[in-house]
């Protein structure tokens, strides 16, 4: 990779092979049944579930969250953080109640049959103390979600505001409404009215995400980054390596949707 990353259009050129892939992935179109989506959600969840880590660690990074409270170097990074943590923590549903994308996700889960076990017995095992990984383990995640989950605290536990930066946008916020937007048309024409808060979901994040967060979020990143080549390079690097985990995640799915030799 070139070492002349210096902007966030070069930053995104550098990535549109990868994501040209992910965005092609075969997981889009398999999702033929209600069975299909439920496995597609168990798997999805822990993603929903561990994006809040990513926004957290921006949060605690670009932000006071300590007391006594002293003003942060960068007013703008830090309402722009603000926001989006507004947006994704407590976000209204349909009917206009206050909720988290998390929260909201588990509604679809349950309204849809999907199976919430798995995930409810991460959220047991953190809440009692649990590490991430061995949270993972005691709710029988499967290996895809655990190298997902893995790479993003990974990226976390680098302790770079710039990584966490690219992570966040590139494999999150800027790649999401074009995901979405492959399963919200399909799934709108084969399940009318049986995935309301799902399609909701959906649209929301397509919304926000397109329209507010991710230009919010590149606008972070070129603040992070600045005129320093090398993080730029890594925020590259960081950026490649989370399309790459979404890939696994969706191979996993892929692999949990195929049918069982006889």
């Amino acid at each position: 990779m070139s070492s002349a990353i210096h902007s966030t259009e070069a930053l995104q050129a550098g990535l549109l092979p990868t994501r040209q892939r992910l965005l092609a992935h075969g997981i889009y179109q398999q999702l033929h049944t209600l069975d299909d989506l439920r496995e597609f959600m168990a798997h999805h969840v822990f993603a929903v579930w561990d994006f809040m880590s990513l926004l957290k660690a921006l949060q605690r990074d670009l932000t006071c969250v300590a007391l006594p409270w002293v003003p942060t170097p960068n007013p703008a990074t830090r309402r722009l953080i603000n926001e989006i943590v507004l947006e994704e923590e407590s976000d209204v549903d349909a009917q206009g109640r206050p909720t988290s994308h998390f929260e909201l996700y588990l509604r679809a889960m349950r309204e849809c049959g999907a199976d919430t076990a798995p995930i409810e017995r991460l959220l047991a095992a953190l809440a009692a103390g649990q590490p991430v990984a061995a949270a993972l383990e005691a709710a029988g995640a499967p290996a895809s979600v655990r190298q997902f989950v893995g790479n993003t605290f990974a990226i976390i536990g680098t302790g770079q505001p710039h990584a966490v930066a690219a992570a966040f946008t590139y494999g999150r916020e800027d790649l999401i409404p074009d995901m979405f937007r492959r399963l919200v048309g399909r799934l709108q024409a084969q399940f009318p009215g049986q995935l309301d808060t799902f399609i909701y979901y959906l649209d929301r994040h397509i919304q926000l995400d397109e329209e507010v967060h991710t230009p919010l979020a590149q606008q972070m990143v070129r603040e992070l980054c600045a005129d320093d080549s090398q993080r730029w390079q890594t925020a590259l690097q960081v950026a490649q390596r989370s399309l790459e985990a979404r890939q696994g995640l969706w191979d996993g799915v892929t692999k949990a949707l195929a049918p069982v030799a006889a």
